[in-house]
């Protein structure tokens, strides 16, 4: 059974970090795209970054860029996701994402949008404030 569990949320003080971590369960990372989004208290979900399974290219939002780094470690089979200069505007829950990389063409890059991923985990709270 393929699962996605997220972790290392928590309090943080504005400009501190924090690293999430996003382990898979039950099939290999290395064959799927990563994405990572947040939802915060009354808005969208928004799409912050994704990794590609095949080449570990890698997207950033503008609003995260700079500042976040998506990495995978494949021996661990986990992507994580560095956050630093943390805002009070960062405070959200911060979900992971898969998608299987297609067998029958090479997708270039990772895809960015809900839509696109099929499995989700279960969310980590990060609240930035003093």
């Amino acid at each position: 059974q393929l699962q996605l569990v997220e972790s290392g949320g928590g309090l943080v003080q504005p400009g501190g970090s924090l690293t999430l971590s996003c382990a898979a369960s039950g099939f290999s990372l290395d064959s799927y795209a990563i994405g990572w989004f947040r939802q915060a208290p009354g808005k969208a979900r928004e799409g912050l970054s994704c990794i590609a399974g095949a080449d570990d290219s890698t997207y950033y939002a503008d609003s995260v860029q700079g500042r976040f780094t998506i990495s995978r470690d494949s021996a661990k089979n986990t992507v994580y996701l560095q956050m630093n200069s943390l805002k009070p505007d960062d405070t959200a829950v911060y979900y992971c994402a898969a998608d299987p990389e297609p067998t029958n063409y090479e997708r270039i890059g990772c895809p960015r949008y809900i839509l696109d991923y099929p499995n989700w985990g279960q969310g980590t709270q990060v609240t930035v404030s003093s």
